[in-house]
């Protein structure tokens, strides 16, 4: 059975990538540990704030690869710890966001708990150009090839 395609227009071409991408954040998991907040910070910055108590800065790794920011967080074990009750979530995670072309993440900071990273989506410059149109000649246009080799004896 073939898949259907919402991008399968021919008036919208080279947006292959664009649907690989919605098929990956259609697949990503649907755990909510560890909770996060996305705020809007003016039309140009965005923060991504995940809640990561427990979580030291060298329990977390935070990665760009093709466009997802990724967020990792893994602790160390502490065999000499015996908990009565342990409310604290403290297993490993793994956060994917799927970034838009051009978003740049500039920073991220790790600040009582809370994992701040700050990203920036340049406004973009409307590029207007006029292709040249020339004329073709009618002698390119009856021009053939002999595809078959010459026997020259």
């Amino acid at each position: 059975m073939s898949r259907v395609s919402i991008l399968n227009s021919p008036f919208l071409l080279g947006f292959d990538r664009f649907e690989r991408t919605l098929e990956r954040v259609a697949n990503a998991s649907a755990d909510g540990y560890p909770p996060y907040n996305i705020e809007a910070l003016g039309d140009d910055r965005l923060r991504i704030t995940l809640a990561v108590a427990g979580f030291a800065m060298d329990d977390l790794d935070v990665s760009i690869e093709d466009n997802q920011l990724t967020i990792r967080g893994k602790q160390k074990t502490e065999p000499e710890r015996v908990y009565l009750h342990r409310g604290i979530a403290a297993r490993q995670f793994q956060r994917s966001f799927v970034l838009a072309e051009g978003i740049e993440v500039e920073d991220a900071v790790l600040d009582n708990g809370l994992l701040n990273i700050e990203l920036r989506r340049p406004m973009p410059e409307r590029n207007v150009r006029t292709v040249e149109i020339k004329p073709g000649s009618k002698e390119k246009r009856l021009k053939t090839i002999d595809l078959e080799p010459q026997n020259q004896s």
